[in-house]
């Protein structure tokens, strides 16, 4: 099953019916998936499953239905096991940015943090999930679908964020200020978070 979040609300793809009832479920193959997605950002669907019965063929189903932009962004770790976080539109985010042509995945990733936060140094240390979120870009609807690297870096210099991509501060952030930050993030982060095991248990 796939989490693809439209207006930071989830949409499943799932190659099962589940039994409950809280959730519209729709057919992928014979779905309008422009009105599904109206309905996410008008706030009528909270919760939506798109089915179709191979699991391998549903990513390939909707990247018909929709044109996709390919990001990478980084979960660093500095040495004192703090993460680099961004402050964006008012919400806690990871850097991340857009693929550039025949770039290499890992270096789009490094690259993005870089230019978003000044951190210099980094090293991919494992290949994290990826994310999918729908986005509209004048007046059309994109498929973002962002590779996640977990980086280590030693650098210990000052923080600059990118102006021109809105960034309005970069902080290095502890455990407690992570908990703190993730009530005011995406849903795709928090599920990066989760799956990343940054946070101990409490």
């Amino acid at each position: 099953m796939y989490k693809v979040f439209v207006n930071d609300k989830p949409l499943f793809l799932t190659d099962k019916i589940e039994k409950e009832t809280d959730f519209q479920l729709f057919l992928l193959d014979s779905v309008d998936i422009d009105k599904i997605i109206i309905k996410y950002f008008q706030n009528k669907i909270d919760k939506a499953f798109l089915y179709h019965p191979d699991e391998k063929q549903i990513l390939k189903k909707i990247k018909e239905k929709i044109p996709v932009q390919k990001a990478g962004g980084g979960l660093v770790y500095n040495n004192r096991g703090e993460v680099l976080f961004i402050l964006r539109g008012g919400k806690w985010d990871l850097p991340k940015g857009g693929i550039e042509r025949n770039e290499l995945i890992e270096d789009t990733s490094v690259r993005e943090v870089e230019e978003e936060t000044g951190v210099s140094g980094l090293n991919i240390v494992r290949k994290l999930i990826k994310t999918y979120h729908i986005f509209k870009r004048n007046g059309k609807y994109k498929l973002k679908i962002t590779t996640w690297f977990e980086m280590k870096t030693d650098f210990d210099g000052p923080l600059v964020g990118q102006l021109e991509e809105g960034i309005e501060k970069v902080a290095w952030l502890n455990q407690e200020q992570i908990r703190e930050a993730m009530k005011n993030s995406y849903e795709n982060i928090k599920l990066l978070i989760e799956s990343a095991g940054v946070l101990e248990k409490e």
